[in-house]
């Protein structure tokens, strides 16, 4: 049998294992397994062990559905969740659960933080980004200075990725790309930030080892992961990434493929990102290192809301998510968890412009126009081409699988669209990271040649300038006053 390699998506709500042809890239089975969230009032927390059950149940699924025999499988790679945290106790073993990407308590401390090391521009200039609720650096303040005890207590720090790679070859590990999202590792140096790391008390010993790339050998399978996923031990383990780095990978983004291609992924949160050679330095953006080889950035916008939020505002309204009509005079800005992009962490969700002819179809098609737009608005932010010009837009998540969110977007974009025929973009990214931790090859020449991300094109239309000049104009003097609860100003 053809050698395979298993890429894992560990997401929010869910882990996901591709089982791929490392040849041709012919997703052969796709196990998944589901995870639970928690949290109330801003909190957002999973328990880690969950995410390791749900990968070996997910696993096996996998293998069982595509019929591979398991000593066919030749690497295996991680794509997580960024941000969370994940605090370790000296057995390994989770001290609380951790505060998941959309934990938006550490608001706070990501303004506390900012203001200590002088500005912005000071976080810029040596992470790439500016701390904000979703940042990892802003949630271990928050735990130091709300539960000191299991601060103190800590033995290891992990992001999502981390904790799971660590558990399948035994090796304390990250990666550049998601290791970007802490805001103590430094995008200027490709290393750690010592002095990020004394202003928050958080000692380097604690932190895994950052390898070159996600497809980095970081070892082989242990016995004890081996049993727990019905795989040969000595399985090849990639160094993994996060999900939005590994997307990158499975769209063929990168330093030997597409660079400076702008893509929106339509999912819980929205995203845009690109790959680029230039280092990213704007307050609105995420500036990530990316996975596939030092020297090269995948610069990011985040939006907490989007196609959840829409799904709610559809179900208030007793609509099929398609029923939609353009919102006319209406705006509604779906901020329903608190949002990001715009940094406006208390921000709830504000609906203006109503009349007696408004329709319900009006309503909802006004909550898709303020969640594309908020995301544009962040798209525009990204360096040079992939932000300013006209090419195609690139649309993936499983928005880009409904109607009205791809013609939303065309509406307010004016640009043309691609809609890779790829769907687990994720997976299929991690599973590029396996194969280069298997053959040590380039994990983006590895997915281009397996033509993931290629799809079909749509032309552009005319661009609506009206839907976006109104929402713009109540984005921007309803924000911070209208937009956030007075307990959070």
């Amino acid at each position: 049998m053809d050698p395979v390699v298993i890429g894992v998506d560990s997401s929010t709500q869910s882990t996901k294992a591709a089982v791929v042809d490392a040849a041709t890239g012919r997703l052969l089975a796709l196990g998944r397994a589901a995870h639970t969230v928690t949290g109330q009032g801003g909190a957002r927390e999973s328990d880690p062990e969950q995410w390791w059950t749900a990968l070996a149940r997910a696993v096996a699924a996998g293998l069982a559905e595509s019929g591979v025999r398991p000593r066919a499988v030749a690497g295996i790679a991680v794509a997580g969740q960024q941000h969370g945290l994940v605090v370790l106790d000296a057995a390994g073993r989770p001290l609380r659960p951790a505060m998941l990407w959309n934990d938006t308590r550490a608001a706070p401390q990501a303004a506390a933080l900012t203001g200590e090391l002088g500005g912005g521009r000071a976080w810029l200039e040596r992470t790439g980004s500016v701390p904000v609720a979703s940042m990892t650096a802003a949630k271990w303040r928050w735990l130091c200075e709300h539960e000191p005890r299991r601060a103190e207590a800590t033995a290891a720090v992990r992001l999502p990725h981390d904790f799971l790679t660590e558990r399948l070859a035994g090796t304390a590990a990250t990666d550049p790309g998601d290791a970007s999202g802490t805001c103590w590792y430094s995008t200027a140096t490709g290393a750690y930030d010592g002095g990020l790391l004394d202003l928050l008390g958080l000692d380097a010993s604690l932190l895994p080892q950052v390898a070159p790339t996600g497809a980095t050998r970081v070892g082989g399978l242990t016995a004890a992961a081996a049993r727990a996923l019905g795989l040969p031990a000595g399985v090849d383990v990639a160094a993994g990434t996060g999900d939005n780095m590994a997307a990158a990978v499975g769209l063929g983004l990168g330093a030997s493929g597409l660079l400076d291609h702008p893509v929106m992924s339509l999912g819980t949160s929205g995203t845009v990102f690109a790959a680029t050679r230039a280092r990213p330095s704007a307050a609105a953006l995420a500036g990530f290192a990316a996975t596939d080889r030092p020297g090269t950035f995948l610069p990011l916008g985040c939006t907490l809301n989007c196609t959840l939020a829409v799904d709610k505002v559809a179900a208030l309204l007793g609509l099929d998510r398609d029923d939609a009509q353009p919102g006319g005079e209406a705006v509604l800005l779906p901020y329903l968890d608190g949002e990001r992009t715009p940094d406006l962490p208390g921000a709830s969700g504000l609906l203006t412009g109503l009349r007696h002819a408004t329709t319900p179809q009006q309503l909802l098609g006004a909550a898709y126009e303020g969640a594309v737009f908020t995301l544009l608005r962040a798209l525009g932010e990204l360096p040079g081409a992939a932000g300013g010009g006209d090419g195609p837009l690139r649309l993936v998540g499983g928005g880009a699988r409904g109607r009205t969110w791809v013609e939303t977007v065309r509406r307010l974009s004016g640009r043309p669209v691609v809609l890779p025929r790829s769907t687990e973009l994720v997976a299929l990214g991690a599973a590029a990271l396996a194969a280069g931790a298997a053959t040590g090859g380039d994990p983006v020449e590895i997915a281009s040649s397996w033509g993931s991300g290629d799809g079909d094109a749509l032309p552009p239309v005319r661009r609506d300038h009206a839907a976006s000049a109104r929402i713009a104009s109540v984005l921007d003097t309803g924000a911070p006053a209208l937009l956030t609860p007075q307990g959070h100003r």
